[in-house]
């Protein structure tokens, strides 16, 4: 991996981590993206190919926030609660290249809170 940049070497773990993680109507992928300023989360049917609920720092009244801590747990609640309203109780976790640690880690803890199972 002499001349990876760090972008490549993330899609090849993403690349690695999405062969093994599907998302099905029963029980759909939660992927999470992280940017240098904002947060996303997206829970996807992948048998469909649809997004069935979404959530970001970009959202109306989660602009104040930002990409910290406390927007990641912001936005895990707020996935949670739109996944809960389509009457989906569980879902296979997908951090998307990133490390389970920080902002990943509080989105995570904050959606199992919110009553999401993974």
């Amino acid at each position: 991996m002499g001349n990876a940049t760090k972008e490549v070497v993330r899609r090849r773990r993403q690349e690695r981590i999405r062969r093994k993680v599907m998302g099905t109507a029963e029980r759909p992928r939660l992927h999470v993206f992280r940017s240098g300023k904002h947060i996303y989360a997206q829970v996807i049917d992948d048998l469909a190919g649809k997004t069935l609920a979404s959530s970001s720092t970009l959202e109306k009244g989660n602009k104040d926030v930002g990409d910290t801590l406390a927007g990641a747990k912001k936005i895990g609640s707020a996935i949670a609660t739109k996944a809960k309203a389509l009457k989906i109780e569980s879902v296979v976790f997908d951090r998307g290249g990133f490390q389970y640690h920080g902002r990943i880690k509080a989105l995570a803890d904050a959606a199992r809170e919110a009553g999401l199972k993974f």
